[in-house]
């Protein structure tokens, strides 16, 4: 859960990148980084921490020309801790590339392999960003005659990555020279929505993760990229798509994005994320009023801020009184993404304080969007306990998470799924609740499905192990849950905060 940005415009974006990133910091906070180009000029200033930290005046200064991309990263492969690792990464040949990826590769090793021993080019890092960037690098060399680039043949390139990529990607990169590229995998797992502005210069584009990046930064949300689609914008603002880059695209849309990685206020594949959550409520109160008739609830409190839709709609269709339980320190991390698990028992409390009065002799229905790890849902039915409740029930808004995700989601080993080989029984005693209500499946479908019913597939492989791009075998989980576990030893490396470099391609 990466958040990518990429504009061309007639005068300088560095603040554009700027605010559009910070719209976006909810998809990553370990790493921010931005590149612009001017002329034949790369200006990059990245490093480790959130949007705020990582730039300073004097490094937007720097950030000079009218096309540029930006990105905030949190890691699903490779280092948390390491600057080198924070996008967006360059390469110099055959032509000045710099390139930012939100997802995950799956079969990134074997292609690294491939690059080195075929294609005759180094990988630096163990990001899977880097290794898609020198297959596009590679496709786009082989793809040209002359070292004469054309939208045709940026094209060409685009299909052969995707003919030698497989899981989940959404990218936006730059070329020297020419102009500003974005794609999305075959499958259409990853979100990439771009919009336009007319201005008394000429037409501008933004590209982004989420339709919100366009609406605060006054761009008119045209649509989604479309599985397999290429889009190139030239130097001069002069927009070429292509719609078949890849052999049979499907739409299947992560619906976690949904769940809870994206805005409430975003739209994404032409879905409102904030309608299905409310539709996410109404499941959830058709599933207690059918099956569970006999919990005595006296109140319904939300768990900040993804699962307050939910909640809402919940206690409206129940005609059980919905109340805020807990305030939110808005000035801790979100702590799904926090990497380790003492760090993120720390921080639900410095994250969460509980209104005693709300709970105070009640019987409470707390709900949430999902339980992952369940650290957090244990430490906040504890301090629901403390505050007075009598009775505790816990309503998931999303089916037990059972299976790693590989599609660029941090939940990739099993044994930090508490869901992985327990009955629902046996969470709701994990958690310490009083009863643990799950969303199913099905419901959860159509919940997001009602709202833009051409859409009839969506990538769920965290909830029921089904991995549509096919390749994710045992024995992949297997490797990538041991570098998981090898990482805290890994990571004690010292690395360097931040990197500022300019360079020139030279025709």
């Amino acid at each position: 859960m990466c958040g990518i940005l990429g504009i061309v415009a007639q005068t300088p974006v560095n603040q554009l990148l700027y605010d559009g990133l910070l719209m976006l910091q909810h998809r990553g906070q370990d790493a921010s980084g931005i590149v612009t180009a001017e002329g034949n000029t790369f200006h990059m200033h990245k490093g480790c921490g959130m949007v705020r930290d990582v730039f300073r005046t004097r490094n937007m200064r720097a950030l000079t020309g009218n096309m540029g991309i930006g990105h905030v990263r949190y890691p699903t492969a490779g280092s948390a801790r390491s600057s080198a690792e924070a996008q967006p990464f360059y390469v110099n040949s055959p032509f000045g590339i710099v390139l930012s990826h939100n997802g995950n590769l799956t079969n990134a090793a074997q292609l690294n392999q491939e690059l080195f021993r075929a294609d005759l080019r180094h990988v630096n890092t163990n990001s899977d960003s880097e290794v898609l960037l020198n297959v596009l690098a590679h496709e786009l060399q082989e793809s040209t005659r002359n070292y004469q680039l054309d939208p045709t043949a940026i094209f060409s390139a685009v299909s052969g990555v995707h003919r030698r990529c497989q899981g989940a990607y959404a990218v936006v990169a730059l070329i020297a020279g020419y102009g500003l590229l974005a794609f999305r995998d075959p499958y259409g797992i990853r979100p990439l929505v771009f919009g336009t502005i007319e201005t008394e210069q000429g037409s501008e584009y933004l590209i982004a993760s989420e339709s919100v990046a366009l609406d605060t930064l006054g761009f008119k949300l045209v649509r989604d990229i479309a599985p397999g689609e290429a889009i190139f914008i030239d130097e001069n603002g002069n927009f070429y798509n292509n719609k078949e880059c890849a052999d049979y695209p499907t739409l299947n849309p992560c619906i976690f994005e949904y769940v809870y990685l994206a805005r409430p206020d975003s739209v994404i594949d032409g879905i409102s994320v904030y309608e299905t959550r409310l539709n996410m409520g109404v499941s959830l109160a058709n599933k207690i009023t059918r099956t569970m008739r006999h919990l005595d609830i006296d109140v319904i409190i939300p768990i900040p801020d993804s699962s307050r839709p939910s909640a809402l709609q919940l206690a409206n269709h129940l005609g059980v009184n919905f109340r805020e339980g807990f305030v939110k320190n808005r000035y801790v991390g979100r702590t799904f993404i926090m990497p380790g698990q003492q760090q993120r028992r720390k921080s639900v409390r410095q994250k969460l304080n509980a209104i005693s009065v709300e709970f105070r002799g009640k019987n409470v229905l707390l709900v949430d969007d999902s339980i992952v790890r369940g650290t957090t849902s244990r430490e906040i039915v504890q301090m629901a306990r403390e505050a007075g409740a009598q009775k505790i029930y816990f309503a998931s808004a999303a089916p037990p998470v059972r299976y790693p995700n590989v599609y660029g989601i941090d939940m990739p080993t099993r044994q930090e799924l508490i869901a992985t080989d327990r009955s629902d029984e046996d969470i709701c005693h994990e958690i310490g609740a009083d009863y643990l209500i799950y969303q199913d499946l099905e419901s959860l479908n159509e919940a997001v499905a009602k709202v833009n019913p051409a859409i009839t597939s969506f990538e769920t492989s965290c909830f029921d192990g089904n991995y549509i791009t096919g390749n994710v075998t045992p024995e992949y989980l297997n490797i990538i849950e041991s570098q998981r576990n090898a990482e805290p030893a890994q990571s004690q490396a010292k690395f360097s905060t931040q990197l500022d470099l300019s360079f020139a391609v030279v025709d």
